[in-house]
Protein backbone atom coordinates (compact mmCIF):
# COMPACT_ATOMS: atom_id res chain seq x y z
CA UNK A 1 0.00 0.00 0.00
CA UNK A 2 1.21 3.79 -0.38
CA UNK A 3 0.75 6.93 1.21
CA UNK A 4 1.43 10.66 0.98
CA UNK A 5 3.27 13.07 2.98
CA UNK A 6 1.67 16.37 2.21
CA UNK A 7 3.26 19.93 2.91
CA UNK A 8 2.22 23.42 2.00
CA UNK A 9 3.19 26.76 1.24
CA UNK A 10 1.64 29.75 0.08
CA UNK A 11 0.54 29.11 -3.79
CA UNK A 12 1.66 25.40 -3.64
CA UNK A 13 2.09 22.05 -2.13
CA UNK A 14 4.06 19.24 -2.41
CA UNK A 15 3.00 15.36 -2.26
CA UNK A 16 6.01 12.76 -1.47
CA UNK A 17 4.44 9.29 -1.90
CA UNK A 18 6.07 6.31 -0.31
CA UNK A 19 5.85 2.53 0.12
CA UNK A 20 5.16 0.77 3.10
CA UNK A 21 5.15 -2.88 4.02
CA UNK A 22 0.67 -4.21 4.82
CA UNK A 23 1.06 -6.01 7.41
CA UNK A 24 -1.10 -9.02 8.05
CA UNK A 25 -4.41 -9.90 7.78
CA UNK A 26 -6.80 -12.42 9.50
CA UNK A 27 -5.15 -15.12 7.39
CA UNK A 28 -1.29 -14.02 8.97
CA UNK A 29 -0.11 -13.21 5.78
CA UNK A 30 2.34 -10.55 5.37
CA UNK A 31 2.43 -8.85 1.46
CA UNK A 32 6.18 -7.11 0.73
CA UNK A 33 6.70 -3.43 -0.20
CA UNK A 34 6.78 -2.86 -3.95
CA UNK A 35 10.23 -2.47 -5.26
CA UNK A 36 10.92 -0.04 -7.72
CA UNK A 37 12.75 -2.79 -10.58
CA UNK A 38 13.51 -0.07 -13.75
CA UNK A 39 15.99 2.29 -14.70
CA UNK A 40 19.52 1.91 -16.39
CA UNK A 41 22.81 2.77 -15.63
CA UNK A 42 23.93 6.76 -16.71
CA UNK A 43 27.42 7.57 -17.56
CA UNK A 44 29.10 10.82 -16.89
CA UNK A 45 32.28 11.97 -15.26
CA UNK A 46 31.68 12.44 -11.28
CA UNK A 47 28.33 10.20 -11.66
CA UNK A 48 26.93 12.73 -14.05
CA UNK A 49 25.37 11.07 -17.86
CA UNK A 50 27.47 12.73 -20.22
CA UNK A 51 26.63 15.92 -22.46
CA UNK A 52 25.83 15.32 -26.12
CA UNK A 53 28.25 18.65 -26.59
CA UNK A 54 31.36 16.54 -25.07
CA UNK A 55 32.32 14.01 -27.74
CA UNK A 56 30.06 14.67 -30.53
CA UNK A 57 30.60 16.92 -33.60
CA UNK A 58 28.12 18.58 -35.82
CA UNK A 59 26.11 16.22 -37.97
CA UNK A 60 26.76 13.29 -35.86
CA UNK A 61 24.53 11.14 -33.84
CA UNK A 62 24.01 7.58 -33.36
CA UNK A 63 20.09 7.04 -33.85
CA UNK A 64 18.00 3.97 -31.68
CA UNK A 65 17.66 0.58 -34.01
CA UNK A 66 16.32 -1.08 -30.83
CA UNK A 67 18.73 -4.02 -31.06
CA UNK A 68 19.92 -4.26 -27.83
CA UNK A 69 20.58 -0.13 -27.12
CA UNK A 70 19.69 2.40 -24.73
CA UNK A 71 20.07 6.24 -24.72
CA UNK A 72 22.20 7.12 -21.68
CA UNK A 73 22.60 10.65 -22.61
CA UNK A 74 24.99 11.13 -25.42
CA UNK A 75 24.90 8.28 -28.36
CA UNK A 76 23.28 4.64 -28.26
CA UNK A 77 24.97 2.68 -25.78
CA UNK A 78 24.73 -1.43 -24.73
CA UNK A 79 22.39 -2.44 -22.50
CA UNK A 80 24.38 -3.40 -19.10
CA UNK A 81 22.86 -6.82 -19.81
CA UNK A 82 24.76 -7.58 -22.49
CA UNK A 83 27.75 -8.86 -23.16
CA UNK A 84 29.20 -12.28 -20.55
CA UNK A 85 26.97 -13.32 -17.73
CA UNK A 86 27.55 -11.47 -14.84
CA UNK A 87 30.64 -12.58 -12.35
CA UNK A 88 30.12 -10.87 -8.54
CA UNK A 89 33.22 -12.12 -7.21
CA UNK A 90 35.38 -11.40 -10.70
CA UNK A 91 33.15 -7.60 -10.38
CA UNK A 92 33.87 -6.90 -7.28
CA UNK A 93 37.83 -7.79 -7.65
CA UNK A 94 38.15 -5.49 -10.63
CA UNK A 95 35.87 -2.94 -8.65
CA UNK A 96 34.62 -1.52 -11.94
CA UNK A 97 32.36 -3.35 -13.89
CA UNK A 98 33.64 -3.98 -17.67
CA UNK A 99 30.20 -3.06 -18.81
CA UNK A 100 29.87 -0.13 -17.33
CA UNK A 101 33.46 1.15 -18.99
CA UNK A 102 32.23 -0.60 -22.38
CA UNK A 103 29.75 1.89 -22.24
CA UNK A 104 32.08 4.79 -22.15
CA UNK A 105 33.86 3.40 -24.81
CA UNK A 106 31.23 3.22 -27.00
CA UNK A 107 29.58 6.93 -26.65
CA UNK A 108 33.21 7.92 -27.92
CA UNK A 109 33.14 6.20 -30.93
CA UNK A 110 32.68 9.08 -33.76
CA UNK A 111 31.57 7.34 -36.53
CA UNK A 112 31.29 9.61 -39.94
CA UNK A 113 28.04 10.93 -41.70
CA UNK A 114 27.90 8.43 -44.91
CA UNK A 115 28.70 10.30 -47.92
CA UNK A 116 26.62 8.54 -51.00
CA UNK A 117 26.97 8.85 -54.47
CA UNK A 118 24.62 7.58 -57.76
CA UNK A 119 25.29 6.74 -61.32
CA UNK A 120 23.70 8.64 -63.25
CA UNK A 121 25.20 11.17 -61.03
CA UNK A 122 23.21 12.38 -58.07
CA UNK A 123 23.04 16.12 -59.08
CA UNK A 124 22.67 15.39 -62.76
CA UNK A 125 19.32 13.21 -62.16
CA UNK A 126 17.81 9.41 -62.71
CA UNK A 127 16.12 8.53 -65.75
CA UNK A 128 12.84 5.66 -65.44
CA UNK A 129 13.70 1.99 -66.55
CA UNK A 130 17.27 3.27 -66.29
CA UNK A 131 19.61 1.18 -63.59
CA UNK A 132 20.87 3.60 -61.13
CA UNK A 133 24.13 2.64 -59.31
CA UNK A 134 24.43 3.64 -55.57
CA UNK A 135 26.99 3.67 -53.43
CA UNK A 136 29.25 4.84 -49.67
CA UNK A 137 32.29 6.93 -50.05
CA UNK A 138 34.99 4.03 -48.82
CA UNK A 139 36.39 6.94 -46.66
CA UNK A 140 33.47 7.00 -44.46
CA UNK A 141 33.42 2.39 -44.88
CA UNK A 142 35.58 1.11 -42.50
CA UNK A 143 36.22 0.57 -38.61
CA UNK A 144 36.45 3.19 -36.17
CA UNK A 145 37.72 2.25 -32.64
CA UNK A 146 37.58 3.73 -29.19
CA UNK A 147 38.69 3.32 -25.39
CA UNK A 148 37.92 3.50 -22.10
CA UNK A 149 39.90 3.29 -18.49
CA UNK A 150 38.24 3.38 -15.41
CA UNK A 151 39.75 2.17 -12.11
CA UNK A 152 42.42 0.16 -14.01
CA UNK A 153 39.78 -1.99 -16.10
CA UNK A 154 40.77 -0.61 -19.91
CA UNK A 155 38.21 -1.69 -22.43
CA UNK A 156 38.17 -1.00 -26.26
CA UNK A 157 34.90 -0.73 -28.81
CA UNK A 158 35.40 -1.31 -32.50
CA UNK A 159 32.27 -0.59 -34.56
CA UNK A 160 31.97 -1.94 -38.34
CA UNK A 161 29.93 -0.79 -41.02
CA UNK A 162 27.57 -4.25 -41.54
CA UNK A 163 24.81 -2.83 -44.42
CA UNK A 164 23.03 0.01 -45.90
CA UNK A 165 19.24 0.59 -46.40
CA UNK A 166 18.44 2.54 -49.52
CA UNK A 167 14.70 4.37 -49.33
CA UNK A 168 14.10 5.40 -52.58
CA UNK A 169 11.50 7.80 -52.24
CA UNK A 170 9.04 6.12 -54.77
CA UNK A 171 8.27 3.39 -52.38
CA UNK A 172 11.31 1.47 -52.85
CA UNK A 173 13.71 -0.04 -50.63
CA UNK A 174 16.89 -1.48 -51.23
CA UNK A 175 19.12 -3.31 -48.83
CA UNK A 176 22.84 -3.19 -49.39
CA UNK A 177 25.61 -5.70 -47.61
CA UNK A 178 28.55 -3.20 -48.74
CA UNK A 179 29.43 0.11 -49.87
CA UNK A 180 27.96 -1.10 -52.90
CA UNK A 181 30.30 -0.82 -56.27
CA UNK A 182 31.40 2.98 -58.18
CA UNK A 183 29.94 2.98 -61.80
CA UNK A 184 33.33 3.52 -64.05
CA UNK A 185 33.66 3.21 -67.67
CA UNK A 186 34.59 -0.36 -67.71
CA UNK A 187 30.83 -1.12 -67.07
CA UNK A 188 28.23 -1.04 -69.81
CA UNK A 189 25.87 2.06 -69.57
CA UNK A 190 22.75 -0.49 -69.57
CA UNK A 191 24.08 -2.98 -67.02
CA UNK A 192 23.00 -2.88 -63.57
CA UNK A 193 25.11 -2.36 -60.41
CA UNK A 194 26.63 -5.90 -59.25
CA UNK A 195 25.63 -5.30 -55.46
CA UNK A 196 23.76 -1.40 -54.69
CA UNK A 197 21.57 -0.89 -57.32
CA UNK A 198 17.72 0.12 -58.23
CA UNK A 199 15.80 0.76 -61.33
CA UNK A 200 13.03 3.70 -60.88
CA UNK A 201 9.63 3.17 -62.56
CA UNK A 202 8.12 6.50 -62.38
CA UNK A 203 9.19 10.05 -62.78
CA UNK A 204 9.11 12.48 -59.93
CA UNK A 205 7.61 15.44 -61.94
CA UNK A 206 4.41 14.71 -59.80
CA UNK A 207 5.92 14.80 -56.14
CA UNK A 208 6.67 17.72 -54.40
CA UNK A 209 9.77 19.83 -54.97
CA UNK A 210 9.73 17.26 -58.67
CA UNK A 211 12.77 15.43 -57.07
CA UNK A 212 11.75 11.96 -54.80
CA UNK A 213 13.66 12.13 -51.15
CA UNK A 214 16.09 9.09 -51.06
CA UNK A 215 17.69 8.45 -47.14
CA UNK A 216 20.80 5.78 -47.22
CA UNK A 217 21.05 4.65 -43.39
CA UNK A 218 24.23 2.60 -42.19
CA UNK A 219 24.42 0.19 -39.88
CA UNK A 220 27.59 -0.76 -37.62
CA UNK A 221 27.65 -3.61 -34.90
CA UNK A 222 30.53 -2.83 -32.39
CA UNK A 223 32.94 -5.34 -30.23
CA UNK A 224 33.88 -4.38 -27.13
CA UNK A 225 36.75 -6.24 -25.29
CA UNK A 226 38.26 -5.39 -21.91
CA UNK A 227 38.08 -6.74 -18.02
CA UNK A 228 38.44 -10.13 -19.26
CA UNK A 229 34.53 -9.25 -20.77
CA UNK A 230 33.61 -9.29 -24.45
CA UNK A 231 30.37 -8.21 -25.95
CA UNK A 232 29.01 -7.02 -29.33
CA UNK A 233 25.74 -4.02 -29.26
CA UNK A 234 24.76 -4.29 -32.97
CA UNK A 235 22.36 -1.66 -34.70
CA UNK A 236 23.78 1.90 -34.15
CA UNK A 237 23.06 3.75 -37.51
CA UNK A 238 24.00 6.62 -39.27
CA UNK A 239 21.86 8.26 -41.79
CA UNK A 240 21.68 10.94 -45.02
CA UNK A 241 19.27 12.45 -46.95
CA UNK A 242 19.21 13.74 -50.22
CA UNK A 243 17.05 14.42 -53.49
CA UNK A 244 16.76 12.78 -56.37
CA UNK A 245 15.36 14.00 -59.64
CA UNK A 246 13.94 11.53 -61.94
CA UNK A 247 13.01 11.78 -65.48
CA UNK A 248 11.96 10.28 -68.78
CA UNK A 249 13.38 9.83 -71.95
CA UNK A 250 10.52 10.60 -75.03
CA UNK A 251 11.55 9.00 -78.21
CA UNK A 252 11.53 11.26 -80.99
CA UNK A 253 9.87 9.66 -84.42
CA UNK A 254 11.74 11.04 -87.56
CA UNK A 255 11.70 10.53 -90.91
Amino acid sequence: MQYADVSCAPGSCDVKAKSVTRHSDSSGVKEPAQQNLGGHAELGGEGTPPSPADDAAPGWGHSLATLGLVNAGKGMLPRADGGAPDDPEADAQQGVPAKVVAQQAVARLKLPQPVIHTSPQEDVGQVVHVPTWMWVERRTWGPVTASAAVGGVEVTATARPQRVVWSMGEGGTVVCRGPGTPYSNRFSPKASSPDCGYTYQRASTSVSGKAFPVRAQVFWDVEWEGGGRSGVVPGLMMSVERRLVVGEVQAVVTH
